[in-house]
Parts: C-alpha cells; structure tokens; sequence
C-alpha cells in the first residue's frame, strides 16, 4: 500500500488533484467578498457578474477555462504524474448557493485541503461562496486514504457566533501553507488563513515534529504562494516587498528571483513545479520564462489567462498528494 507523502514544493509530484472550473458569484460582490487581490480589470469582470455562473456571464470565457484544465491534464500525463479530478457540482448545490446568494464555487483545489508530509489537512475558507469547496474534493480524499497510508484530519469548522464575516475562524488555507521537510510555511495577510488556523496547525503538527512558520503578508496579498514559488532546493521567486517581517530566515540565503507586488497580483510567482528539473509558468510571462532557464531548469507553458482571471494560477489550481 502506497502513503500519502509530501515532503516538499519541488519533489518529484507523482499524484495530484487538478481542480473543475465551476463558479458563480456571490449576488452582492461589493459587500459579500474582498476583490482587493484582484487586478482591475479582473475585479470589474468579477462586479459585473453578481449571481451568474461564469458559463451564464461569458460562455466562451467558460470554455477556454475548461480547455486550459485539459492542456493541464494532458501536461501532467507527459510526465507520468497521477491526475484525480473533484465531481462536479450538483444542481441541488448550485440552487442552494444561489438561494442563499452567496453563490458557489469548485475551481481551485489548492485551497480547501493541504498535504503536509503523510498528513492530508482538510482546512477552512474565509470567502462565504468557498466554504463547501471540499465537498466535491472529498470523494478523492475519501478512496484516497482508503487505499493509501497516512492520516486525514479537518480544521475545526469556523465560528460564526459573530455573523457571517467573523474573524474568529479558525481559517486555514492552502495556499497559504508552504512545505519544505519538516518546516512548515503559512502566510497570513487578513483575506485567507489567520492566526487561529495557524496555531491550530501548529499544535498539531509539532507532535510530530514539524516547525510552522507564520508569515505575515502584505494586505493585497491573498496567499503565500502568489508571494513565493520554490522552484529547487537554494532557488526561489519571491516578491520580496509582500513579507512585513521580511523573507524568513530559513530561506534569506536562498537565491531569488525577484519579482514586484504587481507582478505577484498577477500571480506570476504561481507556477508549479514537476520536479527539481522542470517548472510550469504561464506562456505570458516571457521575461520570468528567461530567468528560469537562465538557472539550467526546464520551463513548460500553457496560457492560463482565465485561471488567473479568478485569482489562482497553477499551483492554486493543483493539491498535490504524493510529492516524493
């Protein structure tokens, strides 16, 4: 029987769940979600379209996206990876997410759980139309760990004695949560994970001799990986004005890549590496395409403009489950 097993950003990925692309907007974006992550002209796209399913609002747009999933598929087929897909979103759950207007989503699997080691962490969402995005996840998650070894854990669910938007959480996103052996990275800006979730991971981890690391964010920031992309032991790229304290001190000899705050909204630094050897980037970033090849690593590129529309990019759209 195989295990569960993550050790870090840039081992060799051998299973990995790749995310659907189905979304519909909150009724009230203004007022149900921050947009401030976002660059403009996604941020009026996301405005325009309270209520909608993207395949409503814009059909051809819903077909590219589809598309760039099956590009993804067939990359990662290429070299030997192990591609599972969520379900798709029943009609009973759209209607609900849109009875309720907070709308509803299954488009970014990085997010509602996270692999840590042999530890799969099923985590919680800040954004009211993301907080059931496990659900269709869970099947993998469920015949995973039946035939694999490891542990299968959840992050208390959110508190909401103080309403919807309470702060309290715990909120625990895996975007946020970076791996590198036993270290454990987890950024925190105010839009994703918080400082709950974060001790809550803490004090379950440390039992098994991990170190967790927070890392504060730049408020436009939404996750730490849209700020960092370890692409190989020693190299990183990393926007080095969205870390408040700082890059932290396990990685301040790395070798950087440095990139802008702009250029991090763009999600630039979201890229997915195959290995130690091969990184994927989205075929718009030219000048970072260079740099990366310029350090001896091969660069795959697909046009990912739509993915990156809603705020994620290849690593948002990807939960690793063997990395090894």
């Amino acid at each position: 029987m195989r295990k569960t097993n993550v050790v870090s950003e840039f081992a060799p990925l051998k299973s990995v769940v790749l995310a659907q692309s189905e979304f519909c907007f909150p009724n009230d974006t203004e007022n149900s979600m921050d947009t401030s992550f976002l660059t403009k002209e996604n941020e009026e796209f996301v405005k325009n379209s309270g209520g909608k399913d993207v395949a409503e609002a814009d059909k051809k747009l819903q077909d590219n996206w589809e598309q760039e999933k099956i590009e993804m598929q067939s990359l990662l087929d290429s070299y030997g990876v192990e591609v599972f897909r969520p379900r798709l979103l029943t009609q009973p759950e759209k209607e609900h997410g849109k009875s309720q207007g907070v709308g509803y989503s299954n488009f970014f699997s990085r997010d509602p759980f996270f692999t840590i080691g042999s530890f799969i962490i099923e985590g919680n969402l800040r954004f009211m139309h993301r907080r059931r995005e496990i659900l269709p996840i869970r099947p993998v998650l469920n015949e995973w760990t039946n035939n694999h070894k490891g542990y299968y854990f959840a992050a208390p669910q959110p508190d909401l004695a103080e309403g919807e938007k309470s702060e309290v959480g715990p909120f625990i996103e895996g975007g946020d949560v970076v791996v590198l052996g036993k270290t454990v990275f987890v950024g925190h800006s105010g839009l994703a994970s918080n400082l709950n979730g974060i001790h809550w991971l803490k004090k379950l981890m440390e039992q098994f001799g991990y170190k967790v690391v927070p890392v504060r964010l730049h408020p436009s920031i939404l996750h730490l990986d849209c700020a960092l992309s370890m692409l190989r032991e020693g190299l990183m790229i990393v926007c080095e004005e969205a870390f408040l304290d700082g890059i932290p001190e396990e990685l301040r000899d790395w070798e950087k890549i440095n990139v802008s705050l702009n250029e991090a909204a763009h999600l630039i630094a979201n890229g997915l590496p195959v290995n130690e050897q091969v990184y994927i980037t989205d075929s718009a970033f030219t000048d970072l395409i260079e740099k990366i090849k310029a350090k001896g690593m091969k660069v795959e590129t697909l046009d990912y403009r739509v993915s990156r529309m809603f705020g994620g990019s290849f690593r948002c759209t990807t939960q690793a489950l063997i990395r090894e």
